[in-house]
């Protein structure tokens, strides 16, 4: 199979779909690599070093996608790329297409075949696709999040860890998930007071087992909600529900129980957000201020340490997509379920039940694809 990795246009994005070592296991596995010119400089990966893996390196992305079978990405495909798409070409990428009408309308215009990576799953019923760049994400919202509290980027003018003598701020985690666990490992190593929300008395019982007396959990109902938002100086949005629009858990006039300069951070924002007031921001202009409340919603936090989340991401994708490049695409679903799970949209039609749901689509099973 001829597989090709175009560089991600998107807004200060500068990960890359396949490494150099990427590229070697695909050459080594009989497989034709491209790769568009520049693409890894992202992460320091030169041109030569894609060549020395065996890639052919082209000049534009244009001939990515018309000569390759498979195309890898990391973000979902910009409208300028989702325009060159064709029949029966394989799409491996993040898509989240359910808050985001217009792309799932192009994909399914173009007849292509798209796996995404954020609804593959695993023995576990996780996600391990999603699961390392949640790790990044949930970690980099408290940095984020530090940041943004600081009083030059409109914040309430507070030290995450507090100083002796002084409190420190106080963060309310909404989601106990992969996202969710990260964010309070580094808020908690940072010495701030963490309180947890989840809905699930299983994963409240991990928590509170994992971080015993340095961070507190509470059952995630509209009370105990709407009183950490309103101690939180800063609020992490850790929900997930695989492939569907985030749920909107904070609304807007909860925000007028806040102090003004506090922070949210919604790292759901690619699944259209779970606070009411969100809206993607990009790296170039992160925040934005609603009510006096100061909001970071970046829709690629894991952009900005891109060499880390780069091959953390490879780690994961690269066995399914030698799996597909081996196989095919059907025949690599048909061999493993989870693969499977991954296919957004086939040949004109949507095959993952929560988008077609949540954008009002005929929904046609993955099984009847895979006939």
């Amino acid at each position: 199979m001829r597989v090709g990795t175009p560089k991600e246009i998107k807004n200060h994005e500068y990960r890359v779909g396949l490494t150099p070592e990427s590229v070697r296991e695909l050459v080594a596995n009989g497989h034709e690599t491209l790769v568009e010119q520049g693409a890894g400089l992202g992460i320091s990966a030169t041109d030569d070093e894609y060549r020395e893996a065996g890639a052919e390196i082209v000049g534009t992305a244009e001939e990515i996608f018309e000569r390759c079978d498979m195309v890898v990405k990391v973000k979902e495909p910009q409208a300028v790329e989702r325009a060159m798409l064709r029949e029966g070409q394989i799409l491996f990428t993040y898509l989240h297409l359910a808050p985001d009408p217009e792309q799932t309308a192009d994909l399914v215009k173009s007849g292509a075949t798209c796996i995404a990576y954020e609804t593959v799953t695993d023995d576990n019923g996780g996600l391990p696709l999603l699961k390392p760049m949640s790790q990044v994400a949930g970690r980099m919202s408290i940095q984020a999040g530090a940041t943004a509290l600081e009083k030059a980027h409109g914040g309430r003018g507070i030290l995450l860890g507090g100083v002796p003598g002084v409190s420190p701020a106080k963060v309310a985690v909404i989601g106990g998930g992969v996202v969710g666990l990260n964010a309070a490992q580094m808020a908690v190593g940072l010495g701030a007071d963490v309180t947890i929300l989840d809905r699930n008395p299983e994963v409240l019982e991990e928590l509170g087992n994992y971080f015993e007396a340095r961070a507190k959990t509470r059952f995630s109902n509209q009370a105990n909600l709407a009183e950490c938002v309103t101690q939180a100086d800063l609020v992490i949005g850790a929900v997930l529900i695989p492939g569907a629009s985030a749920p909107k858990l904070v609304t807007r006039e909860m925000l007028s129980t806040m102090n003004p300069g506090s922070v949210l951070a919604d790292v759901a924002i690619d699944q259209g957000g779970c606070f009411e007031t969100s809206k993607a921001t990009t790296h170039a202009e992160p925040t934005y201020v609603v009510d006096e409340i100061v909001h970071y919603c970046v829709a690629n936090m894991p952009g900005a340490v891109c060499r880390t989340s780069t091959y953390a991401l490879n780690n994961v994708t690269l066995p399914h997509a030698l799996n597909i490049a081996n196989k095919g695409w059907k025949e690599a679903c048909r061999s493993n379920p989870h693969l499977a799970e991954g296919l957004n949209v086939w040949n004109g039609h949507v095959t993952y039940e929560a988008v077609a749901r949540d954008l009002g689509y005929a929904h046609m099973p993955i099984a009847d694809a895979l006939k």
